[in-house]
């Protein structure tokens, strides 16, 4: 086992390797930079997402157009969409702030010296540093993220159970209807309804729509270590404020897993318990409960805790997007779609770095937990 881990962490590093080296492959090709954008904002013309991937030429584009004038600005501001007419020391600052007046290579090279160091750097459009630009995201996509998995698995596992042991039962129809209706409907357009019934939009006014807490509520009087602790306030005003605001995102992001969840559990179920094994096992006297918790349990929870990993990441990560939105809320999900939009290279390789890391230790951490649900696996026979 020991052998196998030390292969499969020395597999991350060119993994994660290749994962920035691609990443960055594509930066420098697309169209639109860091560069450009400021350059836009200085002439009134800030260009939209959609211009940006369909216009042509980015940061290292070819040469100027043919015909035009640049008896000033040359081959500097040539480079650049907008810059003709621009002092081109002005364009040599620019690029020397966002590192541009490197080789690529070089760039390359220095970003992943300081990402084995964790040392992210500023963002380029905002006054803050990168992990303490995360640090202030982190608490909403770790609420939503967090609560979600756990609501999701904690009642879509044992509900998978009761449908399998009872199928094709009155009990299994029904729920069945529900779980495939809440699995045809997108979180998005949930949480829309959601709004409209019940935080205001035309019945009635139970939920918030902002944040995570209400203006006046601080999440520092819930905090051992800070000098603002009061244990009786948290308890009676903060906690129920802080879930009083996430009730809605939280029902609308669990919606489709809650279904996923279900299904794959009560499928994975029946066909373990449709197997031989079981069959002996009934017929040596053991009791249905022996034999689905004792050896039914294991075998059909592995599909279960492989999917685990890639839900977690998800729901952290991606998911998240549409509901931020809609709910007002600033977390993970909305930082890295802004970032791509404004060309902030910074916080999108950051951010590509940090997601890409825990998303291959988590699934380290599967492969290890597959052992402890079923001792038969070994992974020594492995190759990786």
């Amino acid at each position: 086992m020991a052998s196998y881990l030390l292969r499969r962490l020395l597999l991350i590093i060119p993994t994660l390797f290749g994962i920035m080296l691609i990443s960055f492959l594509v930066v420098q090709f697309a169209p639109g930079g860091p560069v450009e954008r400021v350059i836009a904002q200085l002439s009134g013309m800030d260009v939209s997402a959609t211009a940006r991937i369909s216009g042509g030429g980015g940061d290292f584009a070819g040469g100027a157009e043919p015909g035009s004038s640049s008896a000033g600005s040359g081959d500097v501001a040539s480079k650049y969409r907008g810059a003709q007419g621009l002092d081109p020391e002005f364009i040599k600052e620019l690029e020397a702030q966002f590192g541009f007046d490197k080789p690529p290579v070089e760039r390359f090279g220095l970003m992943l010296w300081n990402y084995l160091r964790f040392d992210f750097g500023q963002s380029y459009f905002r006054d803050i540093g990168v992990l303490e630009l995360i640090g202030e995201k982190l608490p909403v996509s770790i609420s939503l993220g967090l609560w979600m998995t756990l609501i999701s698995y904690g009642i879509s596992i044992p509900l998978g159970i009761s449908k399998a042991v009872r199928d094709g039962s009155r009990f299994d129809i029904w729920t069945s209807a529900v779980v495939i209706v809440g699995y045809a409907i997108p979180g998005f357009l949930f949480a829309v309804l959601l709004i409209v019934l019940f935080a205001g939009g035309s019945f009635w006014d139970w939920f918030p729509l902002r944040g995570l807490l209400s203006e006046g509520v601080s999440g520092a009087t819930c905090a051992a270590w800070n000098g603002a602790f009061d244990l009786k306030r948290c308890v009676t005003v903060v906690i129920p404020d802080y879930f009083w605001h996430l009730t809605l995102p939280i029902i609308a992001m669990s919606l489709s897993a809650f279904a996923t969840t279900t299904l794959l559990t009560k499928n994975s179920f029946l066909e373990e318990i449709r197997k031989q094994y079981v069959m002996t096992a009934r017929m040596k006297g053991l009791t249905d409960r022996q034999v689905l918790y004792g050896h039914v349990f294991r075998n059909a929870m592995l599909i279960i805790i492989a999917g685990f990993p890639g839900a977690f990441i998800s729901a952290f990560f991606t998911g998240a997007l549409l509901i931020e939105t809609i709910f007002s809320l600033d977390g993970l999900g909305l930082l890295g779609f802004e970032s791509i939009i404004n060309r902030d290279y910074a916080v999108v390789f950051a951010t590509l770095y940090i997601f890409s890391l825990v998303g291959l230790v988590v699934n380290l951490i599967t492969d290890v937990t597959y052992m402890w649900v079923d001792p038969r696996i070994d992974f020594e026979s492995r190759e990786v």
